[in-house]
């Protein structure tokens, strides 16, 4: 008895509603499909509208992030492995440097300079920042007679450190992580830089390679010829070389000179690949955390989507039958 009434009810209201004015009919219409009027101008009808409409927007574009950054992990962890591989072959060329000359950090010198490695894209988490910071805590500790110099090899190095006008940068490299890295394009900015710098120790910063997750800020020094030959012949940190003997017509002051470029080179195109790799391990890390969060904020969204549709539901369903029960009083 009391659902046919209630159809009843809802038929009548049905026929009401279909027999108002054109007028009246155009202001529900514009009222439920009209986003763009105030909420006071809005019927409760609209305001739902608007507010599903605004939720669902932002479904879509958090979906569309969610691919790129998707995408942007898969194709840092293609070129991973290929720079990699690299870095792995490239720590032969250095490791006899070490094995000769050392790695002596605290090497007095008076003209230092300070050769940071960053990235020239973002979005790859706080390795630039990382470089950054630590090429400051070197640059403080290299205070002497004359003040450290930067060399930049990286964009977002360059933006980050060019902040501090009291920084002293002497040059600028930009395009070496743009270009497939091989020794000998390294070489060549090798000697660029060499023509360009005076120095007594370059102290290279860079990110070492440990895992996707893991980098760690790393510090090569390399001593100027005029060092070496000061250190080994005063019995300092480089007193084995001269227990070696120089053969051929080249003079111990080339041989030096030579000695220093080469192992320059070595460690610069090593470090460049181990920043490589660190940030694209960092950028791997960076987006699967984007990815993850995307995921959580659709799901957010989703509910509170679907709370919201369901409430409409829920309110236009009680408008009907409160209409249809006051009807039926009526009658």
């Amino acid at each position: 008895m009391a659902s046919s009434s209630v159809r009843r009810g809802v038929s009548r209201l049905s026929h009401l509603l279909q027999n108002t004015s054109p007028l009246a009919s155009s202001a529900h219409s514009c009222s439920g499909r009209c986003p763009g009027l105030s909420s006071g101008e809005l019927a409760p009808f609209g305001s739902r509208m608007a507010s599903s409409q605004i939720v669902r927007n932002r479904m879509k574009s958090v979906k569309s992030i969610q691919k790129i950054t998707k995408a942007m992990k898969m194709v840092a962890a293609s070129k991973l492995r290929g720079v990699q591989v690299k870095a792995e072959n490239s720590r032969g060329f250095w490791q006899p440097f070490v094995a000769l000359l050392g790695d002596h950090p605290d090497i007095e010198s008076k003209k230092n300079v300070i050769l940071t490695i960053s990235s020239d894209r973002g979005l790859c988490g706080g390795i630039n920042s990382t470089s950054v910071k630590f090429s400051k805590a070197m640059f403080t500790l290299s205070a002497s007679e004359e003040p450290a110099k930067y060399v930049i090899l990286g964009e977002k190095g360059k933006v980050q450190l060019q902040r501090d006008s009291k920084k002293n940068i002497q040059m600028v490299v930009t395009d070496i992580q743009k270009m497939p890295i091989n020794f000998t394009q390294i070489s060549m900015i090798a000697d660029e830089i060499l023509k360009n710098v005076e120095f007594d120790t370059i102290k290279i910063i860079y990110n070492k390679f440990g895992s996707v997750v893991s980098f760690l800020p790393s510090v090569a020094t390399i001593p100027s010829p005029e060092v070496i030959a000061r250190e080994s012949e005063a019995g300092g940190k480089l007193e084995q070389l001269e227990s070696y003997e120089i053969e051929g017509g080249d003079s111990k002051a080339e041989v030096l000179q030579n000695l220093s470029e080469f192992q320059f080179a070595a460690m610069l195109f090593n470090a460049s690949l181990e920043n490589a790799c660190s940030e694209q391990g960092a950028r791997m890390s960076a987006m699967d955390s984007s990815t993850r969060n995307a995921s959580e904020m659709l799901e957010k969204l989703t509910l509170k989507y679907n709370r919201s549709r369901q409430a409409s539901i829920t309110t236009e369903l009680i408008e009907i039958i409160s209409g249809a029960a006051a009807l039926e009083a009526a009658s």
